[in-house]
């Protein structure tokens, strides 16, 4: 893609994020730039994607915002909900594989495409997959695509109506100055940019999911428990982060496929909506019985858009830390269970034929 073009992508999104943000419209710097990247793509009539270092980095940025504030009380406070945590799990795994069987059923679709398509988070590892299997991978990126940008924009925009921000909630990033940080403020960016390059380097070279994002968390998260009250995140590297995922998520949007696959998509935006109902009831089950804060719960078990999670949970104000740790304990379990399920489902419809 030309700079030119690049650019003049960069400065309609950072203007819609602006009068987002001045709407407070609920994660505004996420959906700003994500809607200006579907009203590009679509204009045009195809996807028009940004290189992969501007969803790299804002991932790494999103991963460092986290890791500042995650803190070692939220692993105990984790093992303490490991029962009801596992089974509000598994039960929104479940809901998430019977939405995938009923949208092959009514579309036409076969069933491995269908039941990946509801698979929740790992959109990249989740189209691996298919391809591996021999499923539809076009399709299934589409419905992952989809999947995500009904929640980015539902979740939120509800939990936002519903839970009002706590603004004196300690859980908020503070925006911070120069003169707040213990360290020189060229000398807290150069660290950070070590976190980022070592974490994204990391995350590719260990193969772990969402590779950008985890791989700089880990990293951040040692520096920062190593030296607590030196190193600091700013809240415009958050902002930022936001900016650079929105956009790179919008621009993939490819209008050409979604009319190939009309009705099918038409089924799986009900069955989505429909699945996100019962993901915040069974977060409201969490909630009443672990007596966790509801924000948190309901963010916690929300099917996919862990970037979109982590920054609604820091604009309410609950706990980030245990957001973070039940959306990745249901990654983990993805990441083990769906090759094994789908080659299953594989050899079933073999069977049937």
């Amino acid at each position: 893609m030309k700079p030119q073009k690049i650019i003049q992508q960069f400065i309609f999104a950072i203007a819609v994020g602006f009068l987002f943000y001045w709407l407070n419209i609920p994660v505004g710097w996420l959906l700003g730039p994500m809607i200006v990247g579907i009203l590009y793509a679509t204009i045009l009539g195809y996807s028009q994607p940004l290189p992969p270092v501007f969803m790299t980095l804002g991932k790494a940025f999103l991963g460092l915002a986290t890791a500042v504030r995650f803190s070692p009380d939220t692993l105990i406070l984790a093992a303490n909900y490991a029962i009801p945590l596992l089974l509000c799990i598994a039960i929104t795994g479940i809901m998430s594989l019977f939405h995938g069987y009923l949208l092959a059923r009514f579309s036409g679709i076969d069933r491995v495409t269908g039941l990946l398509a509801f698979i929740p988070g790992l959109a990249s590892s989740i189209v691996a997959i298919g391809e591996e299997m021999g499923a539809d991978a076009v399709a299934i990126a589409l419905f992952q695509y989809l999947r995500l940008l009904l929640v980015i924009v539902i979740v939120p925009t509800l939990a936002t109506f519903l839970f009002p921000a706590n603004s004196e909630s300690p859980n908020l990033i503070p925006i911070l100055t120069v003169d707040q940080l213990s360290i020189p403020f060229v000398s807290n960016l150069f660290i950070l940019a070590i976190c980022c390059g070592l974490g994204i380097w990391g995350g590719n070279k260990f193969n772990l999911p969402a590779s950008g994002f985890l791989g700089t968390f880990i990293v951040g998260l040692i520096v920062f428990w190593t030296f607590p009250d030196y190193i600091q995140v700013p809240q415009w590297l958050f902002k930022i982060g936001l900016l650079f995922v929105g956009l790179s998520i919008g621009l993939k949007f490819d209008f050409q496929t979604v009319r190939k696959l009309f009705k099918a998509v038409l089924i799986e935006a009900v069955l989505v909506i429909s699945l996100i109902i019962c993901c915040l009831a069974i977060g409201y089950g969490f909630h009443r019985v672990a007596e966790v804060d509801i924000v948190t719960a309901i963010l916690g078990l929300t099917p996919g858009g862990l970037e979109a999670m982590i920054a609604t949970v820091v604009q309410l104000g609950g706990d980030t830390s245990l957001v973070l740790a039940m959306q990745l304990t249901r990654m983990l379990m993805i990441l083990l269970l769906t090759p094994w399920l789908t080659a299953f489902v594989s050899k079933q419809d073999q069977k049937d034929v």
